[in-house]
Formats: structure tokens, sequence, C-alpha cells
């Protein structure tokens, strides 16, 4: 078994398109070493800046001997069916056929044997094919090449087992093109002059001793355990922050962090800003100081080292940050001149969807939801009215302009400063939340009111103009605003009818051309019980309990809800459950061919002075008291203690089944015992549709 070792040497390319190019990579060049016939024990992409490689170990020297056999016609068979057979299997006479006796008659077989070929002979073929293949976001051309590609490439190795492959790359235009060899370059600056490779080991050693790590993990750790050190030294802690460092891992081929200082005078700005133009600009990682507060260090990853220890690096982004540090200190300064009321005019000039008005007209709308939520789950309906009318007010500020991602953190730091309540500022901050999975979720009853009546006013809007999520499209964000909503009400076990905030919310509009209340009410319910069982289905909840439960109605109380979900996930993961599960089924199945056969309904009330056999008496007598000892406990939302009552239905239910003939001779005998087996499906649908369970 022999290695494959493929790297594309080009100009940088860009941070966010690497570990992407090298997945894509794996993925095409797998799947065309599959789609040949050839076999590999494992396959490894890599990454840098200027290096994209790929090692196969494992393949064979040459591809396995393939044997083909076709069927054709029978022998004697009419001349123009033999003529189309000959054709489609390439041969030219009946004489290079096999005669067989299939057992149904003799048969022509056509049969090919293809020897296999070098493995090298295919790889070379496939190389090309999989670099046009390359999914680049964006690509470019260069010189006068016609062919494009992510940036201008210098070289490929192809290498197998040692042997360059012969082949090459066509760039078009009159380029020469970039032919398989053996070489590639280091570190740009540091060690920039070609080296020769023998194999993925040797590839891998001699860039490390020219200044480039090759694997991308590795990359990762040494930034974050250098910068930590850094900190270290100093007292501090590194901010983590895994997305920087997943981006400036692909802007370094040879990662040297430096520490550096930032001035005391722009320490007063809220650090989230600090941050933000730290890293957004400049890709440098924040320091925290005991407590947890931004301290006034930064640390930067240099892509070189330098005679003096990175001193005149550091100088020169300190100096750098300093510039940047200014214009966010000035915008801070300036914003903090106008009170955020006084902004509210200036949202009217923002158009939140052509269809559904301003984002002045949204905050109308999330004030008077956030008011009606508030009265509803126990908040303070006043501040949760004010927090609504300033959340969106920060968007015309001079910080938020320049640094969009603060937006609502700097709201809060505005409303502090003009006296608002802390409740009101809280919930200005956290009305977006949670913007996904791994964000924190709000608590304090303001903000879970400004942050519902926010997500609820979008899902509302969209969802009455037709714009809807549709398979993998979803462009605004609707799928994660209807999990928002879904935490907030779950993660504070929220008593909220959520039909009744969608009138509230459909109400608020003031615009034409909008669905009926009922009408999106019911799409955004059936939505978010898809959205549910995404939720559920990480906690381990199977889908069809979900649909079982969903299929009773009043699905719109989502506490209740999921109290029922996992009451029905612990009764039918038991043997009492599972075993009347089976029995509901058989029951359905029974009365719903009888039905048909009879073409009439079996819903009328069972004749107790018909039940014969002990059976099916014990079994009527056993559903009546079910019935009566679930209806309370279900008022009461005791679903476990409901469910537990069915449970008593297995003995009796059993038995029914193991002596009790059901399509009796006696016609009135049958149609009593078909009504009991629908009083057995209805009793067990008091609590979820059974009909909806697998299994």
């Amino acid at each position: 078994m022999t290695e494959f070792l493929l790297e594309f040497f080009s100009e940088e390319i860009p941070a966010r398109m690497q570990a992407r190019a090298a997945d894509d990579l794996k993925r095409l060049m797998t799947e065309a070493l599959a789609a040949n016939g050839l076999t590999f024990t494992s396959a490894t992409a890599h990454s840098t800046p200027r290096h994209l490689a790929l090692v196969v170990d494992g393949l064979p020297e040459r591809t396995a001997d393939v044997r083909e056999e076709k069927k054709g016609p029978r022998v004697g068979s009419p001349e123009q069916a033999t003529v189309g057979f000959l054709k489609s299997a390439g041969l030219t006479s009946l004489d290079q056929c096999e005669q067989r006796d299939t057992g149904k008659g003799i048969f022509y077989f056509a049969v090919t044997e293809k020897a296999g070929r070098p493995t090298a002979e295919v790889l070379a073929e496939i190389i090309p094919g999989v670099m046009a293949a390359l999914p680049w976001p964006k690509s470019m051309r260069w010189g006068t090449s016609t062919v494009r590609w992510v940036r201008p490439l210098h070289s490929i190795i192809a290498l197998f087992g040692g042997t360059v492959l012969t082949g090459s790359f066509e760039l078009g235009g009159g380029q020469p093109p970039v032919v398989f060899g053996n070489s590639t370059r280091g570190h740009r600056f540091l060690a920039p002059d070609a080296f020769t490779v023998e194999n993925f080991a040797d590839y891998q050693a001699k860039l490390f001793a020219a200044k480039v790590v090759l694997d991308r993990e590795a990359r990762k750790a040494k930034i974050k355990a250098d910068a930590e050190a850094l900190a270290a030294r100093e007292g501090l802690t590194l901010s983590p922050d895994d997305a920087l460092l997943e981006e400036v891992a692909g802007l370094v081929e040879w990662p040297v962090a430096l520490i550096g200082s930032i001035d005391e005078s722009f320490m007063d700005v809220p650090s989230e800003v600090l941050i933000t133009s730290m890293r957004t600009h400049q890709k440098y990682f924040a320091t925290l100081d005991a407590s947890g507060a931004m301290a006034p260090r930064f640390v930067v990853v240099a892509n070189t080292e330098t005679v003096d220890g990175g001193k005149a690096i550091v100088a020169g982004n300190e100096r750098v940050l300093r510039a940047r540090l200014s214009d966010a200190k000035f915008f801070w300064d300036q914003d903090r001149k106008t009170k955020l009321e006084s902004r509210l005019p200036a949202l009217e000039k923002i158009t939140f969807h052509a269809k559904l008005g301003t984002v002045a007209e949204k905050v109308a709308r999330v004030q008077a939801i956030a008011t009606d939520i508030a009265r509803t789950i126990g908040a303070d309906a006043d501040a949760a009215s004010r927090a609504a009318l300033l959340c969106k007010a920060d968007l015309v500020t001079e910080v938020v302009g320049e640094f969009p991602e603060v937006q609502g953190i700097m709201g809060r730091y505005y409303a502090l400063g003009q006296g608002e309540s802390t409740d009101v500022a809280d919930a200005i901050a956290a009305h977006y939340k949670p913007a996904g999975p791994s964000d924190s979720c709000p608590t304090a009853p303001v903000s879970v009111a400004v942050a519902l009546a926010d997500k609820i006013d979008t899902l509302v809007g969209f969802f009455a103009i037709d714009e809807k999520p549709t398979g993998s499209k979803d462009p605004y964000a609707l799928r994660r605003a209807a999990l928002g909503v879904i935490r907030l009400v779950l993660e504070n076990g929220l008593r909220l009818p959520l039909s009744a905030v969608f009138a509230t919310a459909h109400a608020a509009y003031r615009v034409a051309g909008l669905a009926e209340a009922g009408t999106v009410s019911a799409d955004l319910t059936a939505f978010f019980a898809d959205r549910l069982k995404v939720v559920l289905r990480e906690q381990g909840v199977r889908h069809d309990l979900v649909d079982a439960v969903f299929a009773l109605g009043g699905g719109d109380d989502l506490v209740r809800l999921l109290a029922r979900v996992k009451a029905l996930q612990a009764f039918v993961g038991s043997d009492e459950g599972a075993n009347l599960l089976a029995a509901y089924k058989r029951a359905s199945n029974i009365v719903r061919i009888e039905e048909k056969k009879d073409g009439v309904a079996f819903d009328q009330p069972v004749e107790a002075a018909r039940l014969a056999q002990a059976e099916e008496q014990a079994l009527f007598a056993a559903l009546n008291a079910a019935s009566d000892a679930a209806a309370p406990l279900l008022a009461a939302e005791d679903f476990t203690g409901a469910m537990a009552a069915l449970a008593n239905l297995r003995g009796p239910v059993d038995a029914f089944f193991t002596t009790v003939t059901v399509n009796a001779d006696d016609a009135a005998l049958r149609v009593n015992r078909l009504r009991l087996l629908t009083q057995i499906r209805q009793t067990l649908n008091a609590v979820a549709d059974f009909s909806k369970i697998e299994g």
C-alpha cells in the first residue's frame, strides 16, 4: 500500500476559506478515488495561508481488474434486438458473446474484462478535475489565464510512493501550465527558498524547518498557549474568543504571540466597544484582570520573528490601536450627548421591511406586545413598555453605526447614563437574546417580555406576508427567532398562551395585504412544533411523541406541552406503556378495517348489558375507571399520574385480546365489541394521540 501526497502552493488564501477548502479537497478527492475503484486507509487534509495539502495512505499500486457481464436477448431473438445489444455492449459480432442456459432459456451474455490501471495514471487524471471542482466562495484569474482559482497558483506537489506524477494543471490564455512536481516553499520571509520533498513526513518536517506549522489545530493550540502565557506573566487571563482564534490561525503560518498596552485614557469606553474594535479591525485578543474586567493589555499574533523580539511590531500595533480607539472614544463621547428618546424619530427613516414598515413602526408594535406579555407573566408592564420604546434607539448612534455587533449592549450603557432603571437598561441589552443555541437566555421578567415581543413581532410579520423559511433558506433567521421564543418560554417556565400573543402581534400591524390572523397563528403553531422537535430531539425525545401531544390541540402552552411529552416518553418507555401502545394499534386496526367494511363508525357508547364475557366486562369497567381517574389528573396537569392510571389497563386489555372474539357471529355482539375497542382508543387518546406514535 502506497502514500499519495498532494499540495497546492499559492498566494495567501483568505482565512475564512481555508478550513472549508481543506474539507472540500478531501471530499472531492476521496469521491474521485472511490469512483475509480481505489480504496485507501486514511485521508487527511491541511491548510495554511499559502499551502493546501492532502495525504492519502493505503492506496494500491493498481486498480483492480474488472470483469463485467451484460445479459442480452434470448438466442434466436429478432436481428433488431441482437444488433441493439451488441451496440450497447461495444461488440461487433454475436461470436464475441457467450451463450448460457439460465433455466428460462438460452441467452447471450457479453463478457468484458478490463485490466487494472496503474494508480499513478488514475491520480494524474483525477487531480485537474478536483482542482477545477473546488467550490471557492470567490475566485480570480491572473495574468492572461482563463482558468479561475482562489489565488495565483505557483506550484503543485503530486507524489505517489515518492515518485512525481506525470501531469499538470492548465491555466489557459497562453499561460504555461503548472506542472506536477515535488517542490514547495516555506515562510514568505523567514524561509523563502524552494525545497523538495519525498513523502508526507518529510514534507511536514521540512515545512516546519522552513517556519510553517502545517497542522491548523497545532497552530491554534500554539497561538492560544503562547497568548495565555503572555497574559499570565502579567497576572491576567486571555479573554476567550474561539472565533478570533480560528481566524488568526488562518492568517499566520508561523505564529508569534506578542503583548502590547492600551492607553489608559481609553479604558472608560465600554469594554465591549474596545474588544469589538480590536478583534474586528486588528485581530487582537483582549485580556482580563482578576475581577474579570478588561485589562489595558492586548495580544497580537505576528507571522514572523524579529531580531528585536517583536518590540517594533508591538509599538506599531499600539500606534494603530490608538488611532482606532480614538475614533471609538469620540463616538462614545458624542453619543452620550443625545438621549435615546431623542433618537426615536430617526428610526422612521430606517426600513424594517418594505412590506412591514419602518423600524419606528416595529418599535411601536413591540411596545404593545411587550406590555401585553408583561401583564401575562407578572412583569412590570410600565418598565417593559419603556424598554421596548428605547430598545432600537441605539441603532442610530455613532458607536453602533461603526460596530453593529454591540447593538443593544450600547443601548444599555446609554440608558443607564440617562437615568433609566436597571430593569429597563438590562432589557434593552437583552432583547436580541438568545441569538443562538450557545447564547445565554434572559431570566429577568422585563427582559424576557421585551425579548419575546421583538421575536414574535418578527415571526408574525414575516409569516403574514408569506416570507416563511423554505428548505435550507431562512434569510430572516425565523428559525432562530422561533427557537429563541421556545427557550425563553421553557427556561423561564412561562405559562404563556402563544396563540393569544400571535393575535396581539397581528393586531398591532397597520399595513395592508397581511394574511388573516387565524391563518398566521395556525402556520406559526405548526412551525413551532417543528422547532420544538429540534429542541427536544437534542434532549433525546422522539419526534413522534411531540406529534402525538400536538395532535390534541392546545399546543400554544409550551410548558404544559413539554410536561405532557416527557410524561408520555416515560410511559411508552415502560413495559405497561409499550404493551398498551401495541394494544391500541391492534384495536385501532381492527376498528378501521371493520368500519371500512361496514361503512359505519363504531364510536357510539358501549351497551353494558350486551357484554357477554367476564373479560369484556372487566375491560369496560377498567376503561371507565381509568377515564374517571385520569380526567382530574389531566385537569391538574399531573400527566405522569394520568398515565399511571392508564397503565392499570394492561391486564384487562391483555385478557380481552386473549379470550374474546371481536367479530362474533352475533351481529349485535360484534358491534358492541367494536365499540369497546373504540373506547380503548378514545380513553388513551385523552392523554395523547397514540396513532401518531411509532412502534
